[in-house]
């Protein structure tokens, strides 16, 4: 058995509507940094799996997000496994 490290990003779609980055997004205004726009926030993931190989803890990653991990209907997710 080897130990693998998965670094997850889940992002609302782009379609849905972002209010914690609209939020953010006029709060750069308001530093003056109005050149910042178009802020999408969403949740990033680390964690250890310990699979056979690497293909292997690829499809248990992808079960956890698709389960678990992420919203199908208003998150995308993307992510990297690499051994440790």
């Amino acid at each position: 058995m080897k130990k693998f490290q998965a670094e997850i990003d889940v992002m609302p779609k782009k379609e849905i509507l972002d209010p914690q980055g609209k939020a953010v997004t006029g709060s750069m205004k308001n530093l003056g940094l109005s050149e910042i726009h178009n802020i999408r926030i969403g949740k990033h993931i680390s964690l250890e799996i310990d699979a056979e190989n690497e293909e292997t803890a690829n499809a248990k990653v992808d079960t956890a997000c698709k389960s678990l991990l992420a919203n199908l209907i208003m998150e995308s997710y993307s992510f990297s496994v690499k051994e440790l």
